[in-house]
């Protein structure tokens, strides 16, 4: 397959960016998106060219490294999918794609699609975990804990920190990545003697990082590649006014 593809270049984040065009030939339709985007930096290389920046780690889906938006969508054409996920097949022969990295305002550019994502690590660093201080883990089997309240606790830690949430938001609102992350710890026995504390001090540094408010538009919820859904918000709110 053959596409011709219109990507972000910046230099630096002070730099001004702009989309430049290429194209690649020959692309086998089993070719995931970043290894199409590999061997668009071979040929770059190979010119002498500098290779696009972008973020991955993993490749299967799990680290949340690879944000790009596609076509004007977090992640690409195909619902609850990461990038790396995404395959040549997935486009038509011949199509024009736009490739750009994830805009927010706590997001700043790094390099052309690399983005600097640290302002999530610091919402978790405020509260995401639950301390131990003295001894080893209890035995798994210790605290029983029901199978619905497993499988709420799971869905809501499923969440793989991309910030698709926070780019697809008119608001930039970071409020379902951090919901999933205090929902997942309340939902559970060990999560709740920090809750109050937990919920105060990562909803006060989400705003002070800058992220938006949340206005309920469900953006957050279609893009997600874990397909988190926005009752972990509700839940989220509930409990911070309490």
């Amino acid at each position: 397959m053959d596409f011709k593809l219109k990507i972000w270049r910046q230099d630096n984040p002070q730099s001004k960016g702009k989309m430049v065009d290429y194209e690649i030939q020959k692309i086998s339709p089993d070719t995931s998106f970043l290894e199409m985007l590999d061997q668009l930096n071979e040929a770059l290389i190979l010119r002498g060219e500098s290779p696009i920046s972008f973020d991955y780690d993993c490749r299967e889906g799990i680290c949340g490294q690879c944000c790009l938006f596609i076509n004007g969508r977090a992640h690409g054409p195909l619902d609850q999918t990461s990038t790396c996920q995404l395959h040549m097949r997935s486009f038509k022969e011949g199509e024009t794609i736009y490739v750009e990295p994830f805009r927010a305002g706590p997001f700043p550019i790094k390099k052309d699609l690399k983005i600097d994502r640290k302002a999530l690590d610091e919402i978790i660093a405020s509260g995401g975990y639950i301390s131990v201080n003295t001894g080893q883990a209890p035995e798994a089997n210790q605290t029983l804990i029901d199978s619905d309240t497993v499988e709420r606790a799971f869905d809501a830690a499923s969440c793989i920190g991309c910030g698709a949430c926070v780019a697809s938001c008119k608001n930039g609102s970071a409020a379902l990545f951090t919901a999933a992350k205090i929902s997942h710890l309340f939902q559970l026995p060990q999560g709740k003697i920090e809750h109050r504390k937990r919920i105060e001090n990562m909803v006060a540094t989400m705003d002070e990082l800058g992220f938006g408010a949340c206005s309920n538009t469900g953006a957050c919820e279609v893009e997600c590649p874990q397909g988190i859904s926005i009752s972990h918000i509700a839940l989220m709110n509930r409990e911070f006014w309490k």
